[in-house]
């Protein structure tokens, strides 16, 4: 972290540092190595800052919204670039914008949203491609992740048993185009392997569906959900090992080697996590009934992930010696040492009982893999403290 001083006003440093280049590099090895039956969206929810999607755009197929906002971000960036709308709950202005501003497809989540959907194109006489989410029944065990998303009661998708009433919605429908499914069932997967079998069964689940809507070709949007393996670093999801299987798959399956399926994916985590870190400087070190604090600038307002998922986010210290003030300098050595905030929470903690060789005052801490589900997901203005520094180089 060479060159990242504190600023004129003497504050204590406190940014996010983005990687470009390796985004761009790590991007590119992703979507290269997928099957020609595949495209990759990016999920804008991961990440959304402009220099991310500008750098993002140009190796992915579009982008994934969950919002009216992410689509204006995305049409910001290009006025050509495929946009796919997903997320419950959706707005009839909402949709209303999101037609107008010619997004690729519509991800419908119910029954209701499909009519709705329906009464806007025939009033715009504009024509749209949906594609059905469903949270379908797994037969077997769900693989295991850090979110699941379907495969359970949650708030995602319409039932199986709702698949001919929208088949006869969208038989009667002018301006609506029957493109596909959405299936995504887990998020922070990281077994390749599960991962593989997942996406066979989606395959074989879509395929008993076709008849029903008339349908001779469909895409499979089989959502995001590889993970990132933040308690293991050297233990990340096996990117090769999954995508041999998906040419695999492709000879195998007649679908797919016919060209009658397309497949889309649709991460954000896994394609923006490793470009970024949270650089945050060590405002004291203190013992507090025995238990040892290293409070730094900043906190869960910034990056709130490690709260949100309650585990113990990794990070490097780098000693800094400048030290300005004429007294003793706080400091602890070969202890286990916990990584809180500015916050007036007991729950802003970044890392719990970590064991540490040295951490003083002044030093540096960074975050590493916080590409991701960091500044974006966080509640930027609680109590008002500054916001960090966006850095890209």
């Amino acid at each position: 972290m060479q060159g990242y001083e504190k600023g004129d006003s003497g504050d204590p440093l406190c940014a996010f540092v983005y990687n470009l280049e390796s985004l761009r590099e790590h991007v590119s090895n992703v979507v290269h190595a997928l099957p020609d039956y595949c495209q990759m969206y990016y999920a804008m929810k991961a990440n959304s800052e402009e220099p991310i999607l500008n750098t993002i755009q140009p190796y992915v197929t579009g982008f994934e919204t969950a919002s009216i906002g992410e689509i204006r971000k995305a049409r910001a960036v290009s006025t050509e670039v495929p946009i796919i709308f997903g997320g419950p709950g959706k707005t009839d202005e909402e949709l209303r914008e999101a037609v107008l501003l010619h997004v690729e497809s519509i991800h419908v989540e119910s029954l209701h949203e499909l009519r709705r959907l329906m009464h806007i194109t025939d009033k715009l006489e504009t024509e749209v491609a949906v594609l059905l989410r469903v949270n379908i029944s797994m037969e077997r065990d769900v693989p295991k992740a850090t979110l699941q998303m379907g495969g359970r009661p949650t708030q995602f998708g319409m039932e199986e048993e709702e698949l001919e009433v929208a088949a006869h919605i969208l038989e009667n429908s002018r301006f609506l185009r029957m493109a596909g499914f959405h299936l995504h069932t887990v998020s922070n997967q990281m077994d390749a392997v599960q991962h593989l079998s997942l996406i066979g069964r989606y395959i074989d689940k879509v395929e008993t569906w076709m008849s029903m809507f008339k349908m001779d070709h469909l895409i499979l949007n089989a959502g995001g959900g590889i993970g990132v393996n933040y308690a293991d670093l050297n233990r990340q999801f096996d990117w090769q090992r999954f995508t041999t299987g998906l040419h695999q798959l492709g000879q195998s399956n007649p679908l797919l080697s016919s060209g009658r399926l397309k497949l889309n994916f649709e991460c954000g985590r896994y394609l923006a996590a490793f470009c970024g870190t949270y650089v945050t400087e060590v405002i004291d070190v203190k013992r507090n009934h025995g238990k040892t604090y290293a409070i730094v600038r900043g906190g869960t307002q910034h990056f709130r992930l490690p709260v949100s998922w309650k585990h113990n986010h990794p990070f490097e210290i780098v000693e800094r010696d400048p030290w300005d003030y004429p007294f003793q300098r706080p400091i602890a050595v070969d202890v286990p040492v916990t990584i809180v905030g500015q916050l007036c929470t007991p729950k802003d903690v970044f890392a719990e009982n970590i064991p540490v060789s040295s951490i003083r005052s002044g030093d540096l801490i960074m975050f590493v893999l916080t590409g991701a589900y960091g500044w974006a997901i966080s509640h930027h203005d609680f109590l008002s403290h500054p916001h960090p520094k966006l850095v890209y180089i």
